[in-house]
This record gives structure tokens, sequence and C-alpha cells, in this order.
């Protein structure tokens, strides 16, 4: 997936040359005053992202996979899979 950005001004002249360019999977940046503020995607990478936010960080990779076509086996083998325990991680700081 391609990403550009361009300002909000940018986006709202072109807007749907830009609905265009999301629906073929090229995602677009779109910043203010040069800082990104928002994204424009396919629903279907939302549909991605959403599901790894729900995950979270404890949700490992077995609440990833689960949308993906085919990947029920892959569940039952993570899940039935032995986790370790957290490492402990020295402050380097």
């Amino acid at each position: 997936m391609s990403k550009k950005s361009m300002s909000v001004a940018e986006a709202k002249a072109t807007f749907s040359a830009c609905v265009r360019r999301a629906e073929v999977g090229r995602s677009l940046l779109i910043t203010r005053h040069g800082k990104a503020v928002a994204a424009l995607v396919r629903p279907e990478d939302l549909e991605q992202i959403e599901r790894m936010r729900a995950a979270g960080p404890e949700g490992g990779l077995a609440n990833l996979v689960g949308g993906w076509e085919g990947s029920d086996e892959l569940v039952d083998v993570l899940n039935d899979s032995r986790r370790s325990a957290a490492r402990d991680v020295p402050d380097l700081g």
C-alpha cells in the first residue's frame, strides 16, 4: 500500500480523487500545518486496525488473526501453544 500525504485544503479540493485512491488500497495521510491529523483508508484496512486496537497489547496474535479467511486453524494452534512468562526488561534510563 503506497502512502501519500496532503493538506486538508488539498484533500477537500480533490476529495473524489482521494476517495478513489483509497478504494484501490492507496492510503492518504491528511495534514494540517504539516502535522498528520487523519488518514483515508479502505474499509478493510480500517477493520484490521480496529481488530488490532481491540486486541490490545495483551491480546496476542491469536486475537488478530481471527478475522482473516482460513485463520481458524492458526487461531487454534496459537491458543493451544504454551506461552512464556513475561521477560524482565532492564531499566536503561
